[in-house]
Parts: C-alpha cells; sequence; structure tokens
C-alpha cells in the first residue's frame, strides 16, 4: 500500500485516509480550491473537481509528487535564473531539440524571448479554463513546495528538497513554460545563437566568414542546430487512425507514440480529469501543463507526430556600413531594438555578480547566429554579423497566444465533427499533425497548424541566395528571405485567425474510411492509396523519398488490411494493432538483408577501417536471427551496427546528393512505399560497414549473437531494464534511440517510445491501453520511479481506468485537498 508523508495534522489525517482507500477533506480553512485525487495502479492519477481550478489544483499536487525537481529545473530556466543559483559554468539542454547554451548565454536568451509583455500577451488571450487550471496549478504545486520545505515527505525529491531556489512558484512561471514549448520546434533551437548574437566590433570580432562551396562543405560535415530539421531527427512520433473499413469490427481505433525524450521535462505524464456533467478526459500531457494534449474519451482520441512544416523563417540583413545595428528595409536603414539585460550570476564564494549583456531585435524578431565546427577551419558561425550582413528570425509560435485554448477547447469536444472544427476555428496547435476518430467514425489526419504564410511563389523572389540554396540542398525548405524587402513579409489569409498565417484552406487534411498514420514524413503520403497535393513548400515536401519508418508505418496498415501480414484473418482487431506497433520489426532487414548475406557473406572477409575482417561468424548470426529487435533477438545489435554505417556513408542519408547511391532502384513518386530498394552491395562503404561493425560489437565486449536484451536498456534507471525497439534509421516502427553509440554499457536508452495509448470503442465506451515507459515519475524514492518501464519491458499491456467502476477496481490511494 502506497503511504503518504505529510506535515501537518490535516497531513496524518490524509495518511490515514490513504492508507484505507478513502477520502478525507484535508485543510481547515479554504480558498476556493478543492479536488480528489484517486491514484491507479503504476501511479496514475485521476483528478475531480467541480471547476478547472480545483482539476489545476489536483493536478499540480499531483504531478509535484512525481516530478518536483524535473519541471522546477526547467522553470528556474525560463525565468533566466540559472547562472543565479547554479553558477555560470553549467549548461542548460533541451534534449528534444538537442539545443544546448551554457548557463549564462540560457539566461539571456530565455529574458529576452519570454519577457513580461510576450508572457502578458499569452496570458491576456487564454481562455477561462486555461487561467484557472494554470491557477489552480500553481496553488497546488506551491502546496507541495512548503510541505517539503517543511520537512514533509520525507526522502522525496533529495535532487532539490533543499535547493536555494525551492521556492512558491508564480502563475507567470507557467506561462513561461507554455511560451517555452510552443517555440520548441522554433527559436529555441537556436538558443545559443540568439542568446549570444552581438555586432561586430574591435571586442567581439567576426570570425572567418565562408563562401557558398566553403559553407556546403562544412554544414555537410556539422549542421548544427539545423540538424534538427532532418528526416531522420530523434524527436517524432507514430500514429494511425483506423477507420470502419479498416477494422475487422467496424469500430474504430487510435494509435499514438511519441518519440520523446526520456529525460527532462519534454516526458509526457498520464493523467484523468473529471469535471461531472463537462469534463472527462485522459491522456497525457507535456510536464506542466494542465490539459491533456494526447488523449481520449468515450466521443473521440487522438494523437500528435512532429510535423515538417517549418515554424520560422530566417532573414538575410543588409546592413549600414557605417553602422551594422541599422538594416536597410525597402530602400531605408531602420534602427535595431536594443534590449539591455542584466542577469545575476552566482561566484565561487557564493555572491552574486550583475552581468550585462544587450541583445537586438529587429521587426521580424532577434538576431541569430548559428554556430557549427568547420573542418581543417575550427569553430564557424553560418550567419555572422558582419558590417554588411546579419540575420534574424522570426518565430510564428513566439506570436501564437492561442495553443494552449485548442486543448482546453479539445478536452471538452462532444464529436469527432467538433474536434474537427475546433482544430480550423482555433488554429493553435504548434508544430505536430494530428491523427483522431470516434466511435464508428472515420479516420481523420490533419496538419491544420500554426504555419509562416511563405509561399512557393514569394519564395522564388525572396529566397536569400546563394545561402539559401546551400540550406535548401543539405536541409530542405528552410526558408531564409531577403529581408529587406517589404515584399518578403508574411501573407496573411482570409480564413486564418491571427496575421501571418495560412488559414486551414492552405493546410493539408485527409479523410479515409480505411486508415490514415503519420511517421513525421510530411502530409504528401498519409494513406498509400491517396496523395496530399498542391501545398506551399515551407509545409512539406511532396513527391520525395519517405523514411525507412514511414515505409513501414504504410506497409504495415496496407498489408493487415489486405491480410497478408502472416497474422489471422483480414483488417485490424484491437489485439493485432497492439501486437503490430510493438513487434519490432526493422524494414531495412526486409530490405538488404538477405543480399547481405547473397552477396557480401561468400567473400568470407571485409576490408574495414582496420583492416580484413573474417565475416563468416557475423553472417552466421545474421542468417539466424530473427530480424526483429526484440528482447531476445539474437543479432539485432550486429545489424544495428552494420546498417548504421553502410547508410551514413556518402550515398546513404541526403547529405551529398552526388555521392553514389546506396540503392540501386532508385525512388520513384509513383511507387513511394516500395522505392528506393536493393541495397548497393559492391560499394566499397557497404562492404567496410560490416567489417567495421563486427569489430565495434567485439570491442564494446559483446557477442555477435548475444539477446538485444542483454546489450540495450534503460539509460535513466539504476536497475538494469532491458528495452527492445530499433532505431529509426534501421526502419523500425518500435523505437529507441540510444544516448551513444555501442560500449561496454550496451545501449543506454535515454529516448524513443514514450506515451503510448491504443483506443477503441466497444458498445460506445472508450477502451484504451497503453505505456508510459519511462514510469510516471522522476524521484527515485518514488515507487512509481520504474514499474511501469518494468511493465513495457515485458510488453504487458496496461488498461487504463475511465470509467468510476474501472478506477475503483485499481485504486492504490486517494486523497482530498483543500485550501
Amino acid at each position: 500500500m502506497r503511504t503518504w508523508s505529510f506535515v501537518s495534522l490535516a497531513g496524518l489525517s490524509l495518511l490515514f485516509s490513504a492508507c484505507n482507500g478513502s477520502s478525507t477533506p484535508v485543510g481547515a480553512g479554504t480558498t476556493g480550491y478543492s479536488a480528489t485525487v484517486t491514484r491507479t495502479a503504476l501511479g496514475i492519477p485521476h483528478i475531480r473537481a467541480n471547476d478547472f481550478a480545483g482539476i489545476g489544483y489536483g493536478y499540480g499536487y499531483a504531478f509535484a509528487e512525481d516530478n518536483l525537481c524535473v519541471l522546477y529545473d526547467d522553470l528556474l530556466t525560463i525565468r533566466g535564473e540559472r547562472a543565479r543559483y547554479l553558477g555560470p559554468n553549467g549548461t542548460y539542454t533541451i534534449p528534444a531539440n538537442d539545443s544546448v547554451t551554457d548557463n549564462v548565454t540560457s539566461d539571456f536568451f530565455w529574458k529576452l524571448m519570454a519577457n513580461d509583455e510576450a508572457i502578458a500577451r499569452l496570458k491576456a488571450a487564454s481562455v477561462p479554463e486555461i487561467r484557472d487550471a494554470t491557477r489552480g496549478f500553481v496553488a497546488g504545486f506551491n502546496r507541495y513546495i512548503r510541505e517539503i520545505r517543511a520537512g514533509g515527505h520525507p526522502n522525496r525529491h533529495a535532487a532539490c528538497r533543499d535547493a536555494e531556489y525551492l521556492q512558491p512558484i508564480r502563475e507567470d512561471d507557467m506561462y513561461r513554460r507554455y511560451f517555452r514549448l510552443a517555440v520548441l520546434a522554433g527559436t529555441s533551437v537556436f538558443a545559443d545563437g540568439i542568446g549570444s548574437a552581438q555586432p561586430p566590433s574591435p571586442t567581439n570580432p567576426v570570425g572567418p566568414v565562408l563562401g557558398a562551396d566553403e559553407l556546403r562543405a562544412a554544414l555537410a560535415h556539422d549542421l548544427g542546430p539545423l540538424a534538427f530539421f532532418r528526416q531522420d531527427r530523434p524527436f517524432g512520433s507514430n500514429m494511425y487512425a483506423i477507420g470502419p473499413q479498416g477494422s475487422a469490427t467496424g469500430e474504430s481505433m487510435v494509435f499514438g507514440n511519441p518519440h520523446f525524450p526520456w529525460e527532462g521535462s519534454e516526458r509526457l505524464y498520464i493523467a484523468h480529469a473529471t469535471i461531472p456533467g463537462k469534463l472527462d478526459i485522459m491522456g497525457a500531457s507535456l510536464y506542466g501543463v494542465p490539459a491533456i494534449l494526447i488523449g481520449f474519451n468515450d466521443h473521440l482520441a487522438w494523437s500528435h507526430t512532429v510535423s515538417t512544416a517549418y515554424r520560422f523563417t530566417l532573414y538575410q540583413l543588409t546592413l549600414n556600413p557605417q553602422n551594422p545595428t541599422q538594416y536597410l528595409y525597402d530602400g531605408e536603414f531602420r534602427d535595431m531594438q536594443p534590449v539591455p539585460l542584466s542577469i545575476q550570476v552566482k561566484q565561487d564564494d557564493g555572491s552574486l555578480q550583475t552581468v550585462e549583456r544587450t541583445l537586438y531585435r529587429t521587426h521580424y524578431g532577434p538576431m541569430v547566429g548559428l554556430k557549427i565546427n568547420a573542418p581543417g577551419i575550427g569553430p564557424v558561425n553560418v550567419l555572422p554579423w558582419t558590417n554588411l550582413v546579419g540575420f534574424t528570425i522570426r518565430d510564428v509560435n513566439a506570436e501564437n497566444d492561442r495553443l494552449l485554448n485548442q486543448f482546453a477547447k479539445w478536452n471538452q469536444a462532444k464529436s469527432l465533427t467538433e474536434f474537427k472544427a475546433l482544430q480550423k476555428s482555433i488554429l493553435g496547435i504548434p508544430w505536430v499533425n494530428t491523427v483522431a476518430s470516434g466511435p464508428g467514425e472515420r479516420a481523420y489526419y490533419a496538419d491544420i497548424t500554426v504555419v509562416p504564410n511563405v509561399t512557393d511563389e514569394q519564395r522564388t523572389t525572396c529566397d536569400a541566395q546563394p545561402l539559401a540554396s546551400v540550406f535548401d540542398q543539405l536541409v530542405p525548405g528552410v526558408p531564409l528571405l531577403d529581408g529587406s524587402n517589404s515584399a518578403c513579409e508574411w501573407g496573411t489569409d482570409a480564413d486564418a485567425p491571427a496575421p501571418g498565417i495560412f488559414g486551414p484552406s492552405n493546410l493539408p487534411s485527409l479523410e479515409r474510411d480505411d486508415y490514415v498514420t503519420n511517421c513525421n514524413d510530411s502530409y504528401w503520403l498519409v494513406n498509400s492509396h491517396e496523395r496530399i497535393t498542391g501545398y506551399n513548400r515551407i509545409i512539406g515536401e511532396e513527391e520525395t523519398p519517405r523514411s525507412l519508418r514511414t515505409r513501414l508505418c504504410l506497409l504495415q496498415a496496407d498489408r493487415r488490411i489486405a491480410g497478408t501480414d502472416g497474422r489471422e484473418g483480414r483488417k485490424f482487431t484491437f489485439e493485432q494493432l497492439k501486437d503490430i506497433v510493438l513487434a519490432s520489426d526493422l524494414l531495412s532487414v526486409e530490405l538488404a538483408r538477405q543480399t547481405v548475406l547473397d552477396t557480401i557473406c561468400p567473400l568470407g572477409f571485409a576490408i574495414g577501417t582496420t583492416g580484413p575482417v573474417d565475416i563468416g561468424p557475423a553472417c552466421a548470426v545474421l542468417a539466424a536471427w530473427d530480424g526483429r529487435a526484440n528482447l531476445d533477438s539474437k543479432g539485432a545489435h550486429l545489424w544495428r551496427e552494420f546498417w548504421r554505417r553502410a547508410i551514413g556513408a556518402p550515398g546513404g542519408l541526403p547529405v551529398n546528393p552526388l555521392a553514389p547511391a546506396i540503392w540501386n532502384t532508385p525512388f520513384s513518386a509513383d511507387d513511394p512505399v516500395n522505392t528506393p530498394r536493393d541495397l548497393n552491395t559492391l560499394l566499397p562503404t557497404v562492404q567496410a560497414a560490416l567489417a567495421d561493425a563486427v569489430t565495434a560489437v567485439e570491442a564494446a565486449g559483446f557477442a555477435l549473437d548475444a539477446p538485444l536484451g542483454e546489450v540495450q536498456h534503460s539509460g535513466i534507471h539504476d536497475e538494469y531494464i532491458p528495452v527492445f525497439g530499433g532505431t529509426g534509421t534501421e526502419g523500425a516502427f518500435t523505437i529507441v534511440s540510444p544516448s551513444g553509440p555501442l560500449g561496454e554499457s550496451g545501449y543506454e536508452i535515454t529516448y524513443g517510445n514514450s506515451y503510448i495509448q491504443a483506443v477503441t470503442w466497444r458498445d460506445g465506451k472508450v477502451h484504451a491501453e497503453g505505456f508510459v515507459t519511462y514510469s510516471q515519475s522522476t524521484d527515485p524514492a518514488s515507487p512509481h520511479y520504474a514499474d511501469f518501464t518494468r511493465e513495457y519491458a515485458g510488453k504487458r499491456w496496461h488498461k487504463f481506468p475511465f470509467t468510476p467502476e474501472e478506477i475503483e477496481a485499481q485504486k492504490i490511494a486517494q486523497y482530498t485537498l483543500r485550501e
């Protein structure tokens, strides 16, 4: 039985009630907050209240119980107080977009971007449900902080419970958190280049400025922050909506599976919120968001994947040679806006020193740099601020004040029809595709999101050359426009709810009776039988190769509906859907293993980077391997080491389009699911990849035929918990992203499958199962620190309790909060 430890007489009353599974009011007085929290198996909180403030209150308290330190670290950062409490020498990383800044630069970036004006605007535009839930969240979160600081909850949250900074939070902290999430796929990717951008001066020399050819070569070696926008990035998701014609029972299904970090504040947290007669919604949210972002109820279910649309534009500025803080705009020079900022920096002796820095904004947005490591040259700023040229960025989601409103209204939707209408009318989704369905409803897909209104026609005259072409070759679609011409400003559609964005009529969507899917490629191919075309390139590419993962997403659906996947019958049953999504199949194996066995293995050896290697034993392992990435799969690690080298060589991933192709049959837009194919094993790099894979596995100390469960495990838990799954590069659907290359400790998983939901309806009632792969709590002292991870390792699907009867059957504790 879970034990709850509180300080005060009210806490003792709560402890008694929790151990007896009953509900007892807590708190002598009241300031309007009241909620009952019921914990069910694996730590899922079900919050019941009479209003949104109460929902936020219960949610904030329950969330603090599980993840106090991780969220507080993020709030501290977004306030611009990291250097004040943690000193100048540390760094701040956003694992979701690989942004890394030192503490000082991080503080200046967030002071600039999440300033009081931006936060006040976001707060003022929020609907009452969000304002109330936020206010309640702050009260509940602060209640737990007070109890911790008074000595309650002993042994819990050791990482921060005694920290000087652990003080009550404010409502503005939470709106800063919402803002931070909004710009995750935009300005925060460039946080280091924005927080450190300075005009040229004798004390701030520009450094080397590369020509177009040098720059192309340098970026092919190191894309820096631009790597986040590559097709093979880890930040992504898989999802299906299965319509009546794709279902064996005629009942719709929705599957969702974000591939998010296992560390940091972009983890997902499952909860259930109920206001009798008004709200009944369950699902997952990013940390600190008191609204369900991916969820389900009796009326509908939905999920998201990261969209290919760009949420920003870079602008190249022509500067005044006599004053590099002035830029040309329609024939006249404009002054940049200087933004003087100051932060407090903790010194070695504990004292505080004030550090000042002036950053600059244009009417587009902040000035920005982009730092990479150029081979043979060293650190280079790809977007240099010289006396002649500079660069600025406009982020559409820094202007998006509707994002939380979208989810607040979705959480209350009573039908799929209402859900779709709300997506178009609010148009607040910041950077994700959506699939959805409801009982007996069609399968719905949409990338109806906030996108800068930059048309293809506009880009023909506004792309800032030659740099735009360099970017476009290496990271297709990145918009770099001429900032000196008002014709290059964003347009506004007549049906757009805000200026500067496309309206829903110019954004892609599709409804089908069989299925829709998205696995992070563009909208163009979300069903293999129907193309979505005619949209502007800033939203996504059309008629281009799909990733191996996307191709597997489509093949799995097509084969199941046709009954050609080796499973019983045709079309999806709910159990088959669950089996498929965790099967750990790898499309690269289907496409290439036999070719390797037939053409490379007969050679007996291959020349690797260290010389000839006997590949006979490795070939025997690959021939006997089941071709999957399950815990008992023997050879999965060997294939991964081979494949990542083969596909990473010139001609593999699309870095150097002039390199020899790794596939003999090229991509065809007429057959995008089955092309490219036929591995070119005549390439020396492919043969060397197998030799080097053998060397790498042996150097790490693993047998070539070791079961994957002995090699791959959670990288965030102290205990060894094996983890199944493969990488997106391998063409896996069941995803892991190791924290580094194979070493003595194997593959340590810190990224990948996160929140998983499989949803259908039975007799008009929702039935949902799934996982939180890394578990609900980040506190090692919590009983819910690793319990869900163990269940996931065993593929033991958990029934998410939704009805009062189901909740009661799984109840492990219950308490009522009031103040």
